[in-house]
Order: C-alpha cells, then sequence, then structure tokens
C-alpha cells in the first residue's frame, strides 16, 4: 500500500513538473517572459507596410538584441505606420543615418526590426526618428506579383 502511494506521488510531481515547463516554454515562444519594462530611450521609424510585427517583438543590431518594440499606431495623414522603438540605455551609440528593416526570424515567421548602423557621427536620442526604413516583404504579394507576371508572359506571342 506505501508503494502504490509512493509510486502516485512520484507520478504527480513528475506531471506537475512537465505542466510547469509546458508553462515557461510557451511564454519564451510568445515573449511574455520578458514584459518587465527595462530603461531606456524611445525612438520612432515610419513604414508604409509593417506586415505581422507585433508589439514586444524585438530590435536588433548585428544579431544582438537592443531593444523591443514599444507600440505600433496608424497616422491617418501619411497613411503609415508608426512604430515605437524602446532601445535599451546600453546601446546610445546608434547612428542618426541608421537604416530599420523589418525581417521574418525561424519557421513561425516572428517579425523582428533589424538596425544597420550608418556612418554619422551623430547618435539618436530620446524621441528622434528613423528616417531609412524598409517595409516588409509581404509573401501574398510576391507570389500574386509573380504569377500576375507569369500571365502576362503567357498571353503574349
Amino acid at each position: 500500500m506505501n508503494s502504490t502511494r509512493t509510486l502516485e506521488l512520484t507520478v504527480g510531481i513528475f506531471i506537475a513538473i512537465g505542466i510547469a515547463a509546458l508553462f515557461f516554454l510557451a511564454m519564451h515562444v510568445s515573449n511574455l517572459s520578458q514584459l518587465s519594462q527595462t530603461t531606456g530611450y524611445q525612438v520612432t521609424a515610419r513604414f508604409d507596410n509593417i506586415g505581422s510585427l507585433k508589439v514586444r517583438a524585438p530590435v536588433s543590431m548585428a544579431g544582438v538584441r537592443v531593444g523591443r518594440v514599444a507600440a505600433i499606431n496608424y497616422d491617418q495623414t501619411h497613411y503609415q505606420a508608426i512604430v515605437t522603438l524602446q532601445i535599451d540605455t546600453a546601446y546610445n551609440r546608434i547612428p542618426t543615418d541608421t537604416f530599420a528593416n523589418i525581417f521574418t526570424a525561424g519557421l513561425l515567421g516572428e517579425q523582428y526590426i533589424g538596425l544597420d548602423p550608418g556612418s554619422s557621427e551623430d547618435y539618436l536620442a530620446a524621441g528622434s526618428q528613423i528616417e531609412h526604413t524598409q517595409s516588409a516583404l509581404v509573401l501574398e504579394q510576391l507570389i500574386g506579383q509573380f504569377l500576375f507576371n507569369k500571365a502576362g508572359e503567357a498571353t503574349t506571342p
């Protein structure tokens, strides 16, 4: 009777550890584990199309995470998305002529912002705007353009 109780207790502990591991994995994949606000400064960038970029998406330079997307808004006068980037304080020497690109990472298609530094001797500060941006590549648009071009080639003799 005692060995059955020990076995049930061991299985219960094992299942509890498994559920906790799945919970932490889910939090890591959804970026909810890093909700703590780090100190830093905010800069903005305007994009014509942000694809499926989300708030809390990483901002990286040379593969190193330097910040996160803090907010995404829509400018109704210029018809553009305004993305606010929260850059960590440790990275305070980003040139003002930096390029901001939206890239896709991994098999799940998570999008992030990659910063390519320019050569300016002036640096971004709180409230600055990144002028040089490249929007996300939308796979459906690329396929549509390819099919449209192929259809045009087929109709010409």
